[in-house]
């Protein structure tokens, strides 16, 4: 679950999630997703490193 950083609320599910790699093929793949607020409807971004 994400807080909605313009309110504070949670948002369970995401709209739109995606991974990126590296370019250069160091660090860690990154998972990306998309939520959108109930309450207030902003729409904002989260990412979380996968092993």
């Amino acid at each position: 679950m994400a807080k909605c950083p313009k309110c504070g609320a949670e948002v369970r599910e995401p709209i739109k999630s995606w991974t990126m790699k590296p370019k250069k093929r160091r660090g860690p793949t990154i998972l990306i997703e998309l939520y959108e607020c109930p309450n207030c409807g902003t729409k904002f971004r989260t990412g979380k490193k996968v092993a």
